[in-house]
């Protein structure tokens, strides 16, 4: 990991003043070559564990989650997003939760305020890549007043497939707490109509800025894409949804999320199987904030190497 991986980059504003109302931090940043990436949590999402693996029985899940020393219930994922900095660009990879008072999720669609946090004005942001139009990458872009503070000429980098899939899309593999399938399409249905004019598609591979590319993977669904990002000997992947905590240990566990959970498991084990040949390092959506590490080959399966905090 490089040397100044994990410290605050200068271009960014300082820490919200004593006294805010954060008291563990909500951003982590990482540098790739001459490009600034920065972790941000949008919250936390508390789901029931069977969304891990819904294709094994419950008592090995929880055999699992005991030795995670996790709740065999319920328990939190993270919810992470990324802005990456590029020659002239600033790109927000995936935008949070949003607000849904139906679900009732207070800890989680945080994203718009920790960005004005760390001093990233909206009207800044020229891109904005979408790894899947599930509601927790799109519903930031949803809030309202958000649109308006967005720039009018600004990208949205989404997967051709991914749109198509969502103008009818199956829920039939999926395994939902009730009440998101609704949600999720109102959410994509209303960020189609909202920013139709801002799509930028692309078929399977799309440079966004020098050293960023969006790569369809599918699998959690069809437009499903990972950004990967290389510059000067270092590289770095945000993998969205590919991966989950559990799926170092067990690629082939089911997640409820999945709309094709065995694809879905393809792509995970390719993945992975790349990031820890490469020694890259991983960023993805729902691993534990800030997210930031390694992969690496365990027996059949692999293994998850957290980066060290550096500040």
């Amino acid at each position: 990991m490089p040397a100044n991986a994990g410290r605050t980059d200068p271009g960014y504003a300082g820490p919200p003043s004593a006294g805010g109302e954060e008291l563990v931090p909500s951003r982590y940043a990482v540098r790739i070559g001459e490009i600034d990436v920065l972790v941000v949590s949008d919250g936390v999402l508390p789901l029931p564990t069977k969304m891990l693996g819904h294709n094994v029985d419950q008592a090995v899940r929880a055999a699992w989650l005991n030795d995670m020393f996790l709740p065999t219930d319920a328990f939190d994922w993270s919810l992470n997003a990324v802005v990456v900095r590029s020659g002239d660009q600033t790109i927000l990879v995936d935008a949070g939760l949003g607000l849904d008072p139906n679900l009732n999720l207070p800890r989680a669609g945080l994203l718009v305020r920790r960005l004005e946090a760390v001093g990233i004005d909206l009207k800044t942001v020229t891109d904005v890549v979408l790894t899947h139009m599930h509601m927790d990458h799109v519903g930031g872009l949803l809030v309202d007043g958000v649109k308006e503070q967005l720039r009018p000429d600004l990208r949205i980098h989404v997967a051709a497939a991914e749109v198509k899939f969502w103008e009818a899309p199956d829920f039939t593999h999926v395994d939902m707490p009730q009440g998101f399938p609704d949600a999720l399409r109102a959410a994509a249905k209303r960020f189609a109509q909202d920013y139709r004019s801002q799509l930028r598609l692309f078929d399977e591979e799309h440079q966004v800025a020098p050293g960023v590319i969006v790569q369809r993977t599918g699998g959690h669904t069809p437009g499903h894409s990972v950004v990967r990002m290389a510059s000067g000997g270092d590289r770095l992947t945000f993998a969205g949804d590919a991966v989950f905590t559990v799926g170092f240990e067990h690629p082939d566990w089911h997640n409820g999320f999945e709309h094709d959970p065995e694809e879905a498991a393809r792509v995970r084990v390719r993945l992975l199987r790349e990031l820890a040949a490469t020694g890259e390092q991983l960023i993805a959506t729902h691993l534990p904030f800030p997210s930031v590490g390694r992969v690496a080959v365990d027996g059949d399966a692999f293994r998850w190497v957290p980066a060290f905090w550096d500040y």
